[in-house]
């Protein structure tokens, strides 16, 4: 049986590190497969030390939105392992954007608030690009513009941007959804940042949202499906008989 591989980025913060292995188990008592974790950087348990513990793997990116970890580090470790397929990241996706949407709820979004999309930041552009769809997509759903900034690595960087709608209404609350799996670093900067509201990351709270375990399992069971089709596909196309006479 193929084994989920759910890998995030680590973190030194031991409320945010706690926060992603409670996601990792809670996958692991829905799937019915074998479930580990992994980590590219900060802490063990790293990926490149436990992908070749396993026969055959397909390693998920616990990661919002697919920057450098994904498309390099991760990347790098699975082409390096003959048995191993990577998934696409978490976000964007509509479950995801429901979650953006409860957070902000709960943090009683009034109708004239300016939202800003707070993700962590990539130098990678797809990343960019895949955050400003869930910033889209979660504009749509408020029928209001949704602005993108980030805490580190490409701009606008999340103080600028609040000051800069501050500075444009100055009466106008600014709220910020944050784009994070877990609090730790970067959840840091957003609070530091300025802003009246900040919302609390996707797993915030003693249980783990079952939507985020939804998306999880969605993306192994694409990349599983796939591999399959594939090996059969090649199989067929091995055991084809060569037209023409003996």
């Amino acid at each position: 049986m193929t084994t989920l591989v759910a890998c995030s980025h680590g973190t030194a913060d031991p409320a945010g590190a706690a926060a992603v292995t409670r996601l990792v188990e809670a996958v692991r008592r829905r799937a019915g497969l074998p479930v580990v974790e992994a980590h590219v950087d900060v802490h063990p348990p790293y990926l490149a030390d436990v992908a070749p513990r396993h026969r055959d793997v397909v390693v998920v990116p616990l990661l919002l939105a697919a920057g450098y970890h994904a498309h390099v580090d991760i990347a790098r470790v699975v082409d390096d392992h003959p048995s191993a397929a990577q998934a696409d990241a978490l976000g964007p996706d509509p479950r995801i954007t429901a979650l953006l949407l409860d957070r902000l709820h709960a943090a009683r979004l009034r109708p004239d608030d300016a939202v800003v999309l707070a993700a962590a930041g990539s130098s990678d552009d797809a990343a960019d690009v895949s955050v400003r769809r869930t910033a889209e997509a979660l504009g749509a759903h408020l029928a209001r513009p949704v602005t993108v900034a980030y805490g580190a690595a490409r701009a606008p960087r999340v103080a600028d941007e609040v000051a800069r709608l501050r500075a444009e209404q100055p009466r106008r609350r600014v709220v910020l959804a944050s784009y994070l799996l877990a609090t730790g670093h970067f959840h840091r900067r957003l609070l530091a940042a300025g802003a009246d509201v900040v919302t609390a990351p996707l797993l915030d709270g003693p249980v783990v949202d079952e939507r985020l375990v939804d998306v999880v399992l969605d993306r192994y069971a694409v990349t599983a499906r796939s591999r399959c089709t594939a090996g059969r596909r090649h199989a067929a196309t091995r055991e084809r008989p060569r037209s023409g006479g003996r």
